[in-house]
């Protein structure tokens, strides 16, 4: 995944101000779609962080950072999602946002699906 992150974050990086504000299928903007994107990274660092709690954690709202810095906050949720994932097993148990307790291989795959897809959009 840490490749992935690197991928989009990078690409997020050179592009210029009017290429981030351009629309693309299913969000406003390219920077929208990269700042889903770091959402969806955030959630699962918070998800796995909680991983041994029998409630799901608090989820936060990523901050609405300028368009230019959106590459940034791609790279710095994903390395906090990469390095939470280091200890937890494909079966271990993670909280996730949109479907509660789910395998950590299950929530793994949903994010790499949609750095993906975010790619394909930039």
């Amino acid at each position: 995944m840490s490749s992935d992150v690197r991928r989009v974050s990078d690409r997020l990086r050179i592009l210029s101000e009017a290429r981030l504000a351009g629309e693309v299928p299913g969000h406003r903007s390219r920077a929208g779609a990269g700042r889903a994107v770091a959402q969806r990274l955030a959630d699962l660092a918070a998800g796995v962080e909680a991983r041994a709690a029998s409630v799901a954690p608090v989820w936060r709202v990523l901050p609405h950072l300028p368009d230019l810095a959106v590459g940034d906050q791609v790279a710095v949720t994903g390395a906090d999602a990469t390095a939470g994932l280091g200890d937890v097993q494909p079966e271990d148990v993670v909280w996730d946002r949109a479907a509660g307790p789910t395998p950590a291989q299950v929530s793994m795959a949903a994010v790499a699906a949609e750095l993906a897809a975010t790619r394909r959009l930039l």
